[in-house]
């Protein structure tokens, strides 16, 4: 689009006429700027009735979409994507913008496997320049590409589209606090979809978003500066009032002013006739990084979507007609709730206990021992680091903390685990949900690193229950536990539908448990690989050959004599695990190395996740694709019976 005045969307309040649809002829960006301005309205509830359809079939993040359906038409009309690099923090909203951006035909195979991302993906596309899923980095990355293009002559904005749950993070601070290098090559856009739009976000306010964001006035400020600067005191602070009263009634704008930042808003994200002048403004300011401050609502336009937020941020498949989403049978509960009940139990009776969690609540199961323990219970927002430290300090001063945290977010809190907790060894818990792979989330969200970067910590106890009853002992082993730090982390989902026990037992550190006695091939399992083990063992009972399982629950310290025994009298050992290389298997190797096992000819074999990023699929199929389940194990096996060589290997996964 063409630089210049403000072109008004005149039909935005029209009533309904026949029209022709206008979404068929979009195909990237530069369709969607022919369009006439008095016509986006129409190309926007088009572009709605699109995503609900879409996420209808597939499942996936609803709410967040749909509340920036106008913002995305809004940005790709006025923006020169992709030269013009538009960021979206977390990208779990980025549905409309894959649609416009060239994606259409395949966007109703989000989240499939072999199919579109439920996030921005460098890989998938020139209109996601930077891949997302965790939050908060956005002005980071936005700012790299405004300083890039600012080095090098180029032409194009970064331009970062942030919610405001992500304002509750450290980083996004950390690039503001650097951005006043990139000039006017950043503009930040700052999605306020948890108030609702108050009575001044209407036509004063959003005559007054123009008027600040425009050219002229963005000069007459700079130029006012430097002359009250030049004032006595008295004048140069009432000056500078008299501009935050221009530009901050009901605005609030002083914060992000101090940081370097011309703020602009609040404004209707919703409403195109504010939105388009107010970008096309920022587009061509000449001083400084900008921040456009949008109010939307999660879930605009879908009725279910607005009056259940919480339920339809993400939605399994749904009726479109009456927003009833599709329901599999009810299954044994889920391992966070496992966790958030027997953590609530124990507080029943402990009154050092306490649960902290970084934005999600339910996610963890947090949500259910704030129920009975409010005072409790801290949700700190999108802040691991903070939560990690707050933790440490928790429990410096004889607190029992639990920090629940999903495995891939903790990876955001590594230094505050090494240097706040490990090396002072104080006996914070870690409760880590989404252990190994996670399914539709794909590699982004997969809890596929913790065993390795744990267990590499001096000071440290590692944990991993091979279904919920285990989970019950083991939240209750780390309450118990005051002399270091200690870790558990499980899988998402329902378990294995066992009973779970009424008394939790206190499980000894360091000790496995037999399953299963063999002589010939010894499978030493960590975490809920074990019912692919035994099905493993049967199966290898069946070819004649004597199997014994084993779980050895704790990844760190390992059942070293546990551990010695069986690799020294059977023929074949596998140890296999949901982790990366690195992890248990590797800690297995090593201790067979100090004990001089090597040397013997032992036949080891490690099956852990491939050395890859996997991508969204099933769960089935992705551990199949992993290679670790029962017909891997067995192969693994008879391939190592099989070998002639002596020595010791790891099964290439």
């Amino acid at each position: 689009m063409a630089k210049g005045k403000s072109r008004r969307m005149t039909a935005q309040n029209s009533p309904e006429r026949p029209h022709t649809p206008l979404l068929d002829s979009v195909d990237v960006p530069a369709d969607l700027r022919k369009i006439a301005p008095e016509q986006l309205r129409q190309l926007a509830d088009e572009l709605r009735t699109e995503v609900i359809a879409a996420v209808g079939t597939t499942g996936g993040h609803l709410g967040s979409g749909l509340g920036v359906v106008e913002l995305t038409t809004a940005i790709h009309y006025v923006f020169n994507t992709p030269d013009d690099k538009l960021v979206w923090d977390v990208g779990h909203q980025c549905y409309p913008h894959k649609i416009l951006t060239g994606r259409r035909d395949r966007i109703r195979t989000l989240r499939q496997g072999g199919g579109l991302s439920g996030f921005t993906k460098r890989s998938e596309s020139e209109y996601d320049p930077f891949g997302a899923a965790h939050s908060s980095t956005s002005i980071s990355a936005a700012l790299g590409f405004a300083i890039a293009n600012q080095l090098s002559g180029a032409p194009g904005k970064g331009i970062a589209v942030i919610g405001d749950g992500s304002m509750s993070a450290g980083m996004a601070y950390e690039a503001m606090n650097n951005a006043a290098a990139a000039g006017n090559r950043l503009v930040v856009i700052l999605n306020d979809n948890d108030m609702s739009i108050a009575p001044p976000v209407g036509g004063l306010s959003a005559y007054l978003a123009r008027l600040v964001s425009s050219r002229p006035f963005l000069s007459l400020r700079e130029v006012a500066k430097r002359i009250s600067r030049r004032l006595p005191e008295p004048l140069h602070i009432a000056a500078r009032k008299t501009d935050e009263f221009a530009r901050g009634m009901a605005m609030g704008g002083t914060l992000f002013e101090e940081l370097g930042f011309y703020y602009v808003g609040p404004i209707d994200g919703h409403n195109l006739d504010h939105l388009i002048p107010v970008l096309e403004n920022v587009r061509d300011a000449a001083e400084g990084p900008c921040l456009v401050h949008v109010v939307t609502k999660k879930g605009k336009g879908y009725a279910p979507a607005e009056n259940s937020a919480d339920k339809y941020h993400g939605v399994q498949k749904f009726n479109v007609v009456t927003g009833e989403q599709v329901k599999g049978p009810a299954g044994p509960p889920a391992y966070q709730n496992v966790f958030g009940d027997a953590l609530a139990d124990l507080a029943d009776s402990d009154d050092k206990i306490v649960a902290i969690t970084a934005a999600m609540p339910s996610g963890t199961g947090v949500d259910r021992f704030a129920k009975r323990h409010p005072t409790r219970s801290f949700d700190v927002g999108i802040a691991e680091q903070h939560a990690v430290t707050f933790a440490a300090g928790l429990a410096a001063q004889g607190m029992r903390p639990f920090c629940a945290i999903y495995s891939t977010f903790l990876q955001r809190a590594y230094d505050q685990v090494v240097h706040d907790v490990a090396i002072q060894n104080l006996p914070v818990r870690f409760a880590m949900d989404r252990a190994g792979l996670v399914g539709a989330d794909g590699a982004t969200h997969a809890g596929s690193f913790d065993l390795a970067y744990l267990c590499a910590l001096p000071n440290f106890v590692v944990m991993a229950p091979a279904d919920e009853a285990e989970l019950v002992h083991m939240t209750y082993t780390a309450a118990c536990h005051d002399s270091s730090p200690i870790a558990f982390r499980y899988p998402r989902g329902g378990g294995i539908g066992i009973p779970l026990p009424t008394t939790p037992e206190r499980l000894e550190i360091g000790k496995g448990r037999m399953v299963r006695e063999g002589k010939k091939i010894a499978i030493l399992s960590l975490g809920t690989r074990l019912a692919e083990a035994q099905k493993a063992a049967d199966e290898l009972e069946a070819r004649g050959l004597s199997t014994s399982v084993a779980d050895l629950r704790f990844a760190k310290p390992l059942d070293e004599a546990l551990i010695r025994r069986l690799l020294t009298t059977h023929e074949v050992c596998v140890t296999i695990e949901e982790g990366s290389v690195g992890g248990m298997g590797a800690h297995v190797l090593t201790l067979a190395s100090d004990l001089g096992l090597i040397d013997a000819g032992l036949k080891l074999r490690t099956m852990r996740l491939p050395d890859h990023f996997q991508d969204q699929d099933a769960p089935d199929k992705q551990y199949d694709a992993a290679r670790l389940n029962a017909p891997h194990i067995v192969e693994t096996v008879l391939s190592a019976l099989r070998h002639n060589s002596t020595g010791v290997e790891e099964a290439r996964a």
